[in-house]
């Protein structure tokens, strides 16, 4: 049976340890010179509609290393758009494919590859949902301060769907999620619905009060202020954050040991300074090379492959 990562919340608490100790192995031995080819004749194929930097390259790189082959396709060369149906694309992918991964603005085109390709898909980020960015961010978390259950994460900006995946994820390992954004950006009710359905425990607050929000905190995180889709919105979303940067003020009201994280790409001077971004609490570039390390953990958990 295919095994799929689509949304963090469709993942036990167990699925993330496992992923996590496969990135942890598989980076030990990459910064030792050592890259096993655990995945040999594999093929990864990539479909994307939106352009991309560390998804495209990070799962690249990972299969490359781990000995298999990536190819790379435009939604247009893949025909989605009208030239075939899904589920025809789908199928037809699926049948020169061990894994594909999806970047795309539909989450339902992501669903429709699950239902009709016939292999492990992985969700590289639909509008909705990112679950492989999230990991990530919490599998360096755990790398920056160990045990991860109690630790504080808060999130400053726009509820989307990083914020929305790194609520699955923390719910999941016990890490406590706050939420840092104008009310008519936060995460809707509606999902925490049905995370807390999931995950009965998940410690999630949601305000606009940075001071509470702050405290205590060991990971501040933002993300750009308008995503890709939403440029009509931009000078709107402008103003409305025009408060939440992250800034030296900012980071004086949570604990020195607070690390600073962005998933990337920044818009610098507006949803973070560069003194932030490129200062000392900053684990933001640790996070990005991260991506590759855990999509190799991705990419053997879904084979059933075992560093």
């Amino acid at each position: 049976m295919a095994r799929h990562v689509n949304s963090a919340l469709e993942m036990s608490t167990s699925d993330i340890e496992q992923i996590f100790v496969y990135a942890h192995t598989l980076k030990k031995q990459w910064s030792q010179g050592v890259r096993h080819p655990l995945l040999a004749n594999r093929v990864l194929t990539q479909v994307f509609e939106k352009p991309s930097l560390r998804t495209r390259v990070s799962f690249e790189a990972a299969m490359m290393q781990l000995g298999g082959s990536s190819i790379f396709l435009s939604s247009k060369d893949a025909g989605i758009g009208g030239r075939e149906s899904i589920c025809d694309v789908a199928r037809v992918l699926g049948g020169y494919s061990d894994v594909i991964v999806l970047r795309t603005f539909s989450q339902q085109l992501i669903d429709e590859f699950i239902r009709c390709s016939g292999t492990h898909v992985i969700n590289g980020l639909s509008d909705l949902r990112h679950p492989c960015q999230a990991l990530t961010d919490l599998f360096t978390m755990q790398e920056a301060f160990g045990d991860l259950r109690g630790k504080k994460f808060v999130f400053v900006g726009d509820g989307n769907n990083v914020a929305t995946s790194l609520a699955a994820v923390c719910a999941r390992l016990g890490v406590p999620l706050t939420i840092c954004a104008p009310l008519d950006y936060r995460i809707e009710d509606g999902y925490l619905a049905e995370l807390k359905a999931v995950v009965p425990n998940a410690e999630v607050v949601q305000t606009c009060e940075f001071k509470s929000a702050l405290k205590d905190a060991a990971i501040v995180y933002t993300d750009v202020w308008t995503s890709m889709g939403q440029e009509a919105e931009a000078a709107e979303r402008k103003q409305v954050f025009a408060s939440y940067q992250v800034n030296a003020e900012l980071m004086k009201l949570a604990p020195k040991t607070a690390r600073f994280m962005h998933c990337l790409p920044a818009k610098r001077g507006q949803e973070v300074t560069d003194d932030i971004i490129d200062g000392p609490q900053s684990i933001v570039f640790e996070q990005a090379a991260n991506r590759m390390h855990l999509a190799k953990g991705l990419l053997c958990w879904v084979l059933g492959v075992e560093p």
